[in-house]
Parts: structure tokens; C-alpha cells; sequence
């Protein structure tokens, strides 16, 4: 439900298959939807067709439905929509819908991992099976459950994990910290310490289509100080979809959905670190050759404990363009939006400035999970090549935090 809210338009008339999208902000390459059932058409949806009309003609547009049995149809703006302007589109019946334009996006699955790829280049992979400690350090390091590697469309590898000097970062992951069940502490993120992990239970779905790519995943965040055996404190279902937009970036939404089956919940302690969306980056990245900038200004030198909307992360890379990034995005829907963050300083591991990001929504304020209620995080990520600046970062985050306005036209 919340996923349909996050991305759903406003219908606003019921009696055509004809409809116009109103931009009320800037927008490039933005994922939308609409019910079928909305726009008051009856079409057999193994064999219904999405054009847009343009500079007076019919313009085949990719689309994909929620699900086999769902109305929801979704589609991409694709390109630049400015403020204030409008598209229009229709729905109808047609034959060999299923040939309609096929993504180059799809999934494959290994023993270890779950892998989205764009043709023959890897966007990112997700780590189910168990990644063991390196030899001869401590087992209690091992742990499932991440993205790693993820790359920029270039093949720049952008995540890091078992660093050396922090064996527990693990690429892109969201544990938490500073926890309390029933008054006793339990860290779920320093796992040296032998109180807890985060592990992959079970995928939920996985589908590949013309609009995007995706899964979704149990997660199980393990209380091991529980009197007898081991208890789950959370349950977390993340959600991974890679939208078929440019291939020059790679769109793509982390949303994390959690829920306590304790019978007196959990609380999510303030702390520095914690949950939301944390960021290991590559080794490559330090002090001298990557950049930090958020959507108040911050950068590097000042942006850690500040709240935004957005932070452009880069650096240099192997690529034409010599540097790489990643938009990362909070939604107005979060806690504590705009989002306080962390942001390791100039001077991280003994001077070297490497750098680590995340989104902390209980950086400054602690967060009760009552027992048997779903709690949800949306994040999207912007992976690019070469630069990008704030007026860019600002539509990108337009077209994931806003919506157009649809009217069905009469």
C-alpha cells in the first residue's frame, strides 16, 4: 500500500482511456503509474498497448504491470519534463503487446548471489549466502544480506566490504546500532561484539520487465542475548527495483519495511550510526579525490550530523569520464526527513579520508518499533559517471519525491 502511495498519481475523471500528465515540478526519467481500472477502460491486459501523442504522432511507450493480475500500469517519463508542461497518453487494445520494447535489464542467480544486470554489464549484486570473515580474523564478522558490488554504468566499482579497518562495513546495508530490547542493549552493527547480525531469511519475488528490474528479500536482524535460543528482534523486507531509464545512470530504489515480533517492540537508540542506508565506498575514494555534497550545501567538511533531502557522493574512477557517483536520495515519507546523515570526516583512518555515507533516521532522535507494525524507508540512488551538479541532483530528487498530476481526459 505504501509503495502504490509513494508512486501513485491522482486521478482526477473516469471515463477514458486517454490521459494528461501535468508536471508540477521539473522531472527527468520519473517512474509513474496508473490504474487501468482509474481510467474506466475494460481491456483484456495480456493485450492492451501505451502510447504517447508527440508533435502530432503516436509514440510507442514500454510499460509494465504491477503484477499479472494488477491494473497498475507503470511507465517512465522519459527525457526532461519541465514545470508546468504536459504529456498525453493512451491506453488501447492492440496485438503482440508482449513485443512490446524489452529491457536489457534482467536478473540471474548464483549460489551466492542474486545479480541485476543491463546486457553484458553487472548494475549490482546481492549477497545471500553467507560472505565468511577473511582468514584469520574473527568468524564473528561473517554476515548475508547486502549489495556488493554495486557499479556505475561505466563498470566502476563503487562499494567496499571486509575493509581492513572496519571488517563489519558491508557495501550498501542498513543495520542498527544502539538498540534496546526490554532495557538490554543489543548491536546489530558492530558484530565483533557478539550481540547480534543481520541475515538473509528468504526472497519474497523477483521480476524483470520493461520498466524496471527487481526483488525482494526477508531480512532478519538476530538478537543473540536472549535468554534460551536466538530470537528474530526484526523483520526486514527490502526491496530492490532498477529502473529501465538512460543508460548513462542507473535508478535504483532501496525500500526497507520493518517489523518487530517482539512482544514489547524494539527501540532504536539516537546514535551516530544506524539502519536507514549506509554507503561503504571503494578504497580509491579519499580525502584528496572525493567529494561530499548535500542538498543544503554541506560538504565533507561539515555535513556530518546535518539533515537533507539528497548528497552527491564521487570520485575519481577508471573511467573516460575519470569520476564516478551516486545521488542518494531520502523521501518526504521518511522519519525525520530531511534526513540527518553521517559523514566520516577529512581526516578518517589515521588521516587517509576514506569515505563512508549514510542516512541515520535516529541519528538525533530515538525510534520505538512497536510490535507487530510495518515501518518503512524509501531511498533511491542515482548512479552516474563523470559529474553531477546540485540543479541536477534537485529534478532527479523531484522525480522521486514528488508526483505529476494526471487528468483523464474526457
Amino acid at each position: 500500500m505504501l509503495l502504490l502511495m509513494l508512486f501513485s498519481l491522482s486521478i482526477q475523471a473516469k471515463d477514458s482511456g486517454k490521459f494528461t500528465v501535468k508536471m508540477q515540478e521539473e522531472y527527468i526519467d520519473a517512474p509513474v503509474s496508473i490504474s487501468l481500472s482509474g481510467l474506466g477502460v475494460s481491456l483484456d491486459l495480456d493485450s492492451i498497448l501505451l502510447y504517447e501523442w508527440t508533435d502530432g504522432e503516436e509514440r510507442r511507450v514500454p510499460f509494465q504491470l504491477e503484477s499479472s493480475a494488477s491494473s497498475t500500469l507503470w511507465f517512465v517519463l522519459d527525457g526532461v519534463s519541465k514545470k508546468n508542461s504536459e504529456r498525453k497518453f493512451f491506453v488501447k487494445s492492440g496485438t503482440n503487446a508482449k513485443e512490446n520494447e524489452k529491457s536489457e535489464f534482467y536478473l540471474s542467480k548464483t549460489n551466492d548471489n542474486l545479480i541485476i544486470h543491463h546486457g553484458e554489464r553487472t548494475v549490482l549484486k546481492y549477497r545471500h549466502s553467507t560472505m565468511f570473515s577473511p582468514e584469520g580474523v574473527n568468524p564473528l564478522f561473517k554476515r548475508s544480506g547486502f549489495i556488493h558490488p554495486l557499479n556505475s554504468p561505466k563498470g566502476e566499482e563503487l562499494t567496499r566490504v571486509q575493509a581492513p579497518d572496519h571488517y563489519h562495513h558491508y557495501g550498501i546495508w542498513g543495520p542498527w546500532t544502539l538498540t534496546k530490547i526490554d532495557g538490554r542493549e543489543v548491536d546489530f552493527w558492530n558484530l565483533a561484539k557478539g550481540e547480534g547480525t543481520v541475515k538473509f531469511e528468504s526472497f519474497l519475488s523477483e521480476i524483470s520487465g520493461d520498466v524496471y528490474t527487481g526483488f525482494k528479500v526477508l531480512q532478519q536482524h538476530i538478537d543473540f542475548g536472549n535468554k534460551g535460543e536466538d530470537q528474530v528482534a526484526l523483520n526486514e523486507v527490502l526491496e530492490v527495483r532498477v529502473w529501465n531509464v538512460s543508460p548513462e545512470v542507473w535508478v535504483v530504489d532501496y525500500i526497507s519495511t520493518l517489523n518487530s515480533p517482539l512482544p514489547n517492540g524494539i527501540l532504536l537508540d539516537a546514535y551516530r550510526y544506524g539502519g536507514g542506508i549506509g554507503f561503504r565506498a571503494t578504497e580509491k575514494w579519499v580525502k584528496d579525490n572525493s567529494t561530499v555534497l548535500t542538498s543544503e550545501g554541506k560538504t565533507r567538511v561539515d555535513a556530518d550530523g546535518s539533515h537533507a533531502r539528497w548528497c552527491i557522493v564521487e570520485g575519481e574512477a577508471s573511467v573516460p569520464e575519470k569520476r564516478s557517483g551516486i545521488l542518494f536520495m531520502s523521501h518526504p515519507f521518511n522519519r525525520q526527513h530531511p534526513e540527518p546523515m553521517r559523514v566520516w570526516p577529512m581526516d578518517a583512518n589515521g588521516g587517509r579520508g576514506d569515505l563512508y555515507f549514510e542516512f541515520v533516521p535516529i541519528r538525533h532522535v530515538p525510534w520505538t518499533i512497536h510490535p507487530h507494525q510495518d515501518y518503512t524507508l524509501y531511498y533511491r540512488m542515482i548512479v552516474f559517471d563523470g559529474e553531477m551538479d546540485s540543479d541536477t541532483a534537485e529534478t532527479y530528487w523531484n522525480s522521486f519525491a514528488t508526483a505529476p498530476r494526471i487528468e483523464i481526459d474526457r
